[in-house]
């Protein structure tokens, strides 16, 4: 991926939340996202998998400036959008948009799927007239695979294979060149995910858009990402090429989140070994010294439980474990 342009730049991004409660209680702050560096190359699919609760979402949404970071930075095309503001920020947004998880929460149910289309051109001012606007939304429902004649519908009149297939165009209505897709298809039914899938691999290749797809579900994630990134904890704990990952995990997280994904074909699942993770899980509240996954793995050490592992060139790869220290 050398020869390709970096679209966006992360390194050392630290989102952290205030959720003391009381004047006079111990103050308490969730690290929601600690120290994460990767990067995202132009017209490149980025993976970003983990458990529910690893901070993947609070990244992305740290990304797109939905909220604010601690500290770090978010270069988007050569330029740090980590503490911009007004005028700068509205700029920005036009180029980078973002899918939300939940397809029913996500579209104002008083709007008609023509208006919550259009909503973004006109915030952003793209075409000079609302007919230019209307040819446009028209084109944008053909795009993602909907009639023109839903734009005087309701998003209750669709259901939530068509309403995710809506918010997608309202993400693309701006021409964005990196969108953010936050778990788009964990709402949806098995046999919707592969249409929606197949639809943004569509997309991209005729629009040539970045993506960080993030997900739980290493195995779907596999067949859209180019690369993979693994999160647990707020930390990235592996970071490759998805067949690489997928192939051979390094990481013993990696390892068991692999282990976990289920097989249709019962002789291989009769074989197939799953790792149970024991020990504790951990508060990011106040999350283990040393290596966050500590607590859990089978292959730790003392010196696992008093240092952070820091990322490891391993071929292709980064690692944050001691296991692959030279």
């Amino acid at each position: 991926m050398e020869d390709k342009k970096v679209i966006l730049k992360v390194t050392n991004l630290k989102t952290h939340f205030d959720v003391t409660k009381g004047l006079f209680a111990k103050k308490q702050i969730v690290k929601a996202v600690d120290d994460v560096s990767f990067d995202v190359y132009e017209n490149e699919t980025f993976g970003l998998v983990g458990e529910s609760g690893c901070g993947k979402t609070t990244l992305g949404r740290t990304i797109v400036k939905l909220y604010d970071p601690v500290s770090g930075s978010i270069e988007f095309e050569g330029k740090d959008i980590a503490n911009i503001k007004g005028a700068e920020l509205k700029a920005f947004r036009k180029d980078m948009q973002m899918i939300f998880q939940d397809p029913y929460a996500s579209l104002n149910p008083r709007m008609t799927v023509g208006e919550i289309i259009k909503e973004p051109m006109v915030i952003h001012n793209i075409y000079n007239t609302d007919a230019e606007r209307e040819a446009r939304v028209v084109e944008l429902l053909k795009i993602v695979g909907l009639k023109p004649d839903h734009i005087r519908r309701y998003p209750s009149e669709f259901s939530g294979g068509q309403r995710q297939r809506i918010g997608i165009a309202r993400a693309l209505a701006v021409n964005p060149k990196f969108i953010v897709c936050d778990e788009p298809i964990s709402a949806l039914d098995v046999s919707i995910q592969a249409q929606v899938i197949n639809l943004l691999k569509d997309i991209q290749k005729e629009m040539g858009i970045s993506y960080l797809f993030i997900a739980h579900d290493l195995s779907m994630v596999k067949h859209i990402s180019d690369r993979i990134g693994v999160m647990y904890l707020g930390h990235m704990m592996e970071l490759g090429p998805s067949n690489d990952v997928y192939k051979r995990p390094l990481h013993p997280y990696t390892v068991a989140l692999l282990s976990a994904i289920p097989i249709s074909d019962p002789d291989i699942a009769k074989r197939k070994q799953r790792i149970i993770l024991e020990g504790e899980i951990p508060s990011p509240i106040n999350p283990p010294t040393g290596c966050p996954f500590s607590t859990r793995c089978a292959k730790a050490t003392d010196r696992c439980k008093r240092e952070v592992p820091q990322p490891v060139q391993v071929g292709n790869r980064l690692v944050s474990c001691f296991l692959y220290e030279k």
